[in-house]
């Protein structure tokens, strides 16, 4: 690698830091909707730079989850229940695609951490903090996201994702148990590891229904 590719990787790694840490924040509401984001402080408190905080928010704003305004600053975006028919809608269509094309490679180069996940989901503590929980339906997702090797509909997938659940976190109160909602997985994980892409890509869209309709019933 050359010194400036060296360069670009530590400004770019600088930025995505920023971004992880902010995106947690929103996504689980430790950073409430509506809060201002106070980049002094943030960029001091993750050892970065204002720069990498600029691009990481930028990107933020992109995935809907804060927003700017002219001489006001950039805030945490409000949590739209409604968004959640139009997220649900393209949900509908492109779960099930991941799914299968997770299904048709039988998982891939990533089948090992698929059956450790398998193994995890079957001996899941309900008791968990729903912030961890919450965090375990993320990483789940994305692991199937990733096996499709198609950029474009994971990081899709990903956005749509993290705005699901955010709605899932305001609304955790009046929702059912979430340890029920990721063990609903299990099924998902082994036929993708079967290489049973039909029922895998039905299962999929099953889930996408379930949780559209638990949050429909909710309000």
């Amino acid at each position: 690698m050359t010194t400036l590719d060296t360069v670009n990787t530590n400004s770019e790694s600088l930025a995505a830091r920023a971004y992880r840490i902010l995106l947690d924040r929103l996504i689980m509401l430790d950073i409430q909707p509506g809060e201002p984001i106070m980049e002094k402080q943030l960029a001091e408190e993750m050892g970065v730079g204002r720069t990498p905080l600029r691009e990481a928010l930028k990107r933020l704003e992109a995935d809907h989850l804060v927003v700017t305004y002219p001489r006001r600053g950039t805030f945490a975006s409000q949590v739209d229940v409604t968004e959640l028919a139009h997220v649900s809608e393209i949900r509908q269509a492109l779960e099930p695609l991941a799914a299968r094309r997770a299904a048709e490679v039988k998982g891939g180069e990533m089948r090992a951490q698929l059956l450790e996940v398998l193994d995890e989901l079957k001996s899941l503590d309900p008791n968990q903090s729903q912030r961890d929980l919450l965090s375990y339906d993320l990483s789940v997702h994305r692991l199937i996201y990733s096996v499709t090797h198609n950029e474009h509909l994971s990081e899709t997938l990903i956005r749509l994702d993290n705005i699901a659940t955010r709605i899932w976190a305001a609304l955790s109160d009046r929702l059912p148990a979430l340890h029920d909602h990721i063990v609903e997985h299990t099924t998902l994980l082994e036929q993708i590891i079967a290489g049973d892409a039909e029922a895998a890509e039905q299962t999929a869209s099953q889930h996408v229904k379930n949780f559209y309709t638990m949050v429909r019933e909710a309000l």
